[in-house]
């Protein structure tokens, strides 16, 4: 299963930064389900499990990977052309 995200949700209006995402709102690619997840959640189904996530606009896809910082909680950010990216800071928040 794969899903595109749609929304994210901060923990500060003041500290806009991808550590601070603490949930996604997403819909899949394959049936149109949709859902909200935290981030915790979202980091083991891609890490642990295989799933597959992507952010798009109107002229691009680019998929979330997990990101592992030494001495803090992994957290998610989208990951272009051998790069990481800001692109789910660019959501909308709910």
């Amino acid at each position: 299963m794969s899903i595109r995200i749609t929304h994210i949700r901060l923990s500060s209006n003041y500290d806009v930064d991808h550590e601070n995402i603490t949930d996604f709102r997403w819909v899949g690619y394959e049936d149109g389900k949709t859902g909200d997840s935290s981030k915790a959640i979202l980091v083991d189904w891609i890490d642990g499990q295989g799933g597959k996530a992507y952010v798009e606009s109107s002229r691009t896809k680019v998929a979330v990977g997990v990101v592992k910082p030494q001495g803090r909680k992994p957290y998610l950010r989208t990951y272009a052309n051998g790069s990481w990216t800001d692109n789910l800071l660019s959501l909308p928040r709910f």
